[in-house]
């Protein structure tokens, strides 16, 4: 079971963070903090976040955007100032965009803006709150790895895995495969780095589900927000040093890159 003092979530004032924080709060062993970042908190995009942390003292709404340096950097001094000298057990790259897009139409501009914040983004959000998830693996009693302990988990896709493209059929999405292939291949590296820490990391493909992302893919997404966050909250208390590096879904099937 997942049992995590403290997770941050990026991207959380709608779809997947938005439930993502909304489940955390709901669990009989809740976290003492849950940091739920996003672009705009005071803007009406956020309202649904907004009532969820008025509800709730351990959410913390903190401003990111996670394509801005700066602005990620901020955020990090935020949390390291709340967390009064404690660490950062789980850190969750959900932020992420799609945009339309076929291999004849594909713009330059769309595709860079794509892998700025579905790669380069949990790339520096990763870097910016390291010392934060190292501080609570070195000071867990905890053997071994896992998110209860200290984690990374990148949202990916199916969409990018290189062997399945899932519905491939129904659109192309070339900037959005693209950059969650490469995305898989962050997690891998980080695997590797941060496995002399005790940092577990995994690439999570949450589901084809029923958001506005999820949507804006012709035909109807078959997951439900709820069912795909209740199975990925159950496959992320499970897992253990084993699983770090690996491509899973979110009923933790593990799938090929």
């Amino acid at each position: 079971m997942l049992n995590a003092r403290s997770v941050l979530v990026t991207g959380s004032n709608r779809g997947i963070g938005l439930e993502l924080v909304r489940q955390l709060v709901g669990q009989s062993k809740k976290p003492e903090w849950i940091f739920a970042t996003c672009r705009d908190p005071k803007g009406p995009r956020a309202q649904d976040l907004k009532n969820l942390a008025d509800k709730h003292q351990s959410v913390k709404i903190i401003p990111m955007d996670t394509n801005d340096p700066s602005s990620v950097k901020a955020a990090a001094a935020q949390v390291t100032e709340k967390l009064q000298g404690a660490g950062l057990n789980l850190l969750i790259n959900n932020a992420g965009i799609v945009k339309p897009g076929c291999l004849e139409s594909e713009t330059a501009e769309d595709m860079s803006e794509v892998y700025k914040t579905n790669v380069i983004g949990p790339m520096i959000v990763s870097q910016a709150f390291l010392p934060l998830l190292r501080k609570a693996s070195q000071e867990s009693p905890q053997k071994g790895m896992s998110c209860s302990k200290a984690a990374i988990v990148n949202m990916s896709s199916e969409a990018g895995s290189i062997t399945n493209l899932l519905v491939f059929d129904l659109g192309h999405v070339l900037g959005y495969r693209c950059s969650k292939a490469a995305l898989n291949m962050l997690t891998r590296c980080q695997s590797l780095e941060y496995a002399k820490d005790e940092i577990l990391c995994i690439a999570l493909h949450p589901g084809w589900v029923q958001t506005d992302m999820g949507d804006s893919a012709q035909g109807q997404a078959p997951l439900t927000v709820d069912d795909s966050v209740q199975a990925m909250l159950k496959t992320l208390g499970h897992l253990s040093e084993k699983d770090s590096g690996t491509f899973l879904n979110w009923e933790g099937e593990t799938l090929p890159w």
